[in-house]
């Protein structure tokens, strides 16, 4: 289980690890240790997300969702394989988090009566400066 907050946890089954050679420097380690890891998060099928909160993690995933409805998180930072699951596993949890709180709905708002009137002012003194500008020939 992997506790997200007090009300929501994902189930280890609904997670797949694929370890993969990393790119980058690193020498002969790089080559011949599989020490990035690929965590992959069935997030259209899961159960343990509501509805709402999945919609906000599709907006917030962008390219690491693929057509399938799969989020894919790709950790190769650390030379350590532990390192790096615990660090996918750690940026899959912040981005459920992340996308558990809902966006505050915008309150439109209107122009106060002094803005109003500061902007046809400078409208005038603008227009004024103009007139004065053209002169008769």
């Amino acid at each position: 289980m992997i506790r997200i907050s007090t009300n929501i946890a994902l189930a280890e089954d609904e997670i797949e690890e694929r370890f993969v050679q990393a790119s980058g420097p690193g020498g002969q380690n790089v080559n011949k240790v599989a020490s990035a890891v690929e965590l992959r998060f069935a997030l259209a099928a899961s159960q343990s997300l509501p509805p709402d909160v999945k919609q906000r993690v599709t907006g917030l995933a962008g390219r690491r969702l693929n057509k399938d409805g799969v989020l894919v998180i790709r950790a190769e930072r650390f030379r350590s394989q532990e390192q790096n699951r615990e660090d996918a596993e750690k940026r899959l949890v912040m981005l459920i988090r992340q996308a558990l709180t809902a966006p505050k709905k915008r309150r439109p708002t209107r122009p106060t009566r002094a803005s109003k009137e500061r902007r046809l002012k400078a409208k005038k003194a603008r227009g004024s400066l103009k007139k004065e500008r053209r002169g008769e020939w």
